[in-house]
């Protein structure tokens, strides 16, 4: 489908990450119609018209989550195209965990911090373990700043 970027349905997403390298990741509900059913993925969701895609992945993470990210830094941004669904823009943050804050599952089966060597036996997108190992290298290199 060759439609504009700027076109697309926008979501964000955010890796929150603990210093061990887990990240909080949503199992989604395994319900018919909904986009990576039964799935594991970072926390976010659709922006609003006009919203910004930073506050877009702040919002969206509150309301899934009650966690109230600190300092987002961006990983990048793609159009996910699964076959059967229409494609969007997806622009996905990273975030450190503050060790403090609780969270709460009100989106999805549940809610946890997962060791990255424990994704493997979760359903996940393709492109989750990629973006996953790019974030961690990414908060590695601010820890040594």
């Amino acid at each position: 489908m060759d439609r504009p970027l700027e076109k697309l349905p926008r979501v964000g997403a955010v890796f929150l990450l603990r210093d061990d390298g887990a990240a909080l990741l949503q199992m989604r509900d395994d319900k018919p119609g909904l986009r990576h059913a039964a799935m594991l993925v970072p926390p976010g969701g659709h922006a609003e018209p006009g919203e910004d895609i930073e506050a877009c992945a702040r919002r969206e993470f509150l309301e899934e989550t009650e966690y109230a990210c600190g300092e987002l830094h961006r990983l990048c941004s793609f159009v996910d195209e699964v076959s059967g669904w229409p494609p969007y823009e997806l622009t996905v943050f990273w975030a450190r965990y503050d060790g403090r804050q609780k969270h709460a599952c009100h989106e999805g089966q549940w809610l946890e911090f997962v060791r990255r060597e424990d994704a493997a036996a979760q359903q996940s997108p393709a492109y989750l373990t990629e973006l996953w190992d790019r974030a961690w290298r990414e908060f590695l290199e601010t820890k040594t700043i």
